[in-house]
């Protein structure tokens, strides 16, 4: 298994991840403290499912019969909380 500090994953993302793809598993460090894990990913978990209808067939949801003030609105939710 290897292991990356962030630094070096943000220069070099590209190698780590066709590491992955070729089956290693790579160890994200934030300096000596292991945070996440680059594994490789499993083709047989993943299903291709086709789209049931094309986005131009869709409609647009109807507009506001007013014009909304979004900041009132986002205020009034975190109020509520």
């Amino acid at each position: 298994m290897k292991t990356v500090r962030i630094a070096e994953l943000k220069a070099r993302l590209s190698e780590y991840v066709r590491a992955a793809r070729d089956g290693h598993e790579v160890t994200v460090l934030d300096r000596t403290t292991p945070v996440a894990r680059i594994v490789p990913c499993r083709t047989d978990a993943l299903e291709v499912r086709r789209a049931r209808r094309c986005p131009r067939d869709m409609r647009l949801p109807r507009k506001p019969p007013a014009p909304t003030d979004s900041m009132a609105a986002l205020l009034e939710d975190r109020g509520r909380r």
